[in-house]
């Protein structure tokens, strides 16, 4: 007769435990999954429904899309090649002022944004805030500034202060000190405790821990955010002129309200080069900051 031993009969019933876990791990997983496919599935037919969305009409109206398109762009011949592009661009030394402008707006509004976030964000943080009123009074407030859509802002300020950049420069500056104040507090969350409790050890302020102890460690992460955010206040500024708010928006909305599709197309032109110039130029600005090489 073949006797079994405790310890054998021990580890049988801690195997059969543990597959019997396992099994129940995989059902809830498949749960999960199969109840996040649907919501996934349902969410899409209810987006698709509530938007409209329908292939035929997409298919109907890409031929138009082409045919604006081919408006916008004017005759070029080898030949006259130079008069050509002289007549297209005939007001490039106009829009160049005011591309201009959208840049200074931008970088002005990514700056005084910039500077708020950093004020709000050490209250934003959970492991940094004096007490949980600070706290969600940061948090609040940066949701407040980035849900309000900077257009708003703009034709608010527009009303305050009148056309011109200023109104541009507020709405922008709000809505980045929202932005960047959500995105600093997640960096301050992730740093490394220990250099803040051993600065409050010593009897450092709540200033200088934040200073010493926690600025050291995120500096590349703010850097990253703030060139970020600026190339996309250059795309911001460029229709805030659509509100009369400045930039050279309000040149791009006249031209299509008015049908003048040539200086659409260089406008348009404009505005993605300079963009891409300043995405390229941050770009290789945030690689140096943060101590990587430069991609070529």
């Amino acid at each position: 007769m073949l006797v079994t031993s405790p310890g054998h009969s021990t580890k049988a019933h801690q195997r059969a435990i543990f597959d019997r876990q396992c099994a129940e791990l995989r059902q809830r997983r498949r749960l999960h999954t199969a109840f996040g496919l649907l919501l996934f599935v349902a969410l899409c037919i209810g987006s698709a429904v509530i938007g409209k969305f329908s292939p035929i009409a997409l298919i109907e109206g890409a031929p138009k899309l082409g045919e604006y398109v081919q408006r916008t762009l004017p005759a070029l011949h080898w030949s006259s090649l130079g008069a050509d592009l002289a007549y297209w661009f005939y007001g490039l030394r106009k829009w160049l002022d005011l591309l201009l402008e959208t840049v200074l707006m931008a970088y002005l509004a990514t700056l005084l944004g910039s500077l708020g976030a950093l004020l709000v964000c050490f209250y934003g943080s959970r492991n940094l805030a004096l007490n949980g009123w600070s706290y969600h009074l940061a948090r609040r407030a940066s949701e407040f500034f980035r849900t309000i859509p900077d257009l708003v802002f703009a034709l608010i300020f527009v009303f305050a202060f009148g056309l011109g950049p200023l109104a541009g420069i507020l709405a922008i500056a709000l809505h980045s000190l929202g932005a960047n104040g959500k995105l600093f507090a997640e960096a301050n969350e992730n740093i490394d405790m220990k250099p803040v409790e051993g600065l409050r050890a010593l009897g450092s302020g709540w200033v200088q821990t934040m200073r010493f102890g926690v600025m050291p460690q995120v500096m590349p992460n703010y850097a990253s955010y703030v060139l970020w955010r600026f190339e996309i206040n250059v795309r911001t500024a460029a229709v805030m002129g659509f509100v009369g708010a400045g930039g050279i928006g309000m040149e791009l909305i006249t031209a299509v309200r008015s049908l003048y599709y040539e200086d659409i197309s260089a406008i348009l032109i404009l505005i993605v080069v300079t963009v891409g110039l300043i995405d390229i130029g941050c770009e290789r600005l945030r690689h140096a900051l943060i101590g990587r090489e430069t991609l070529e």
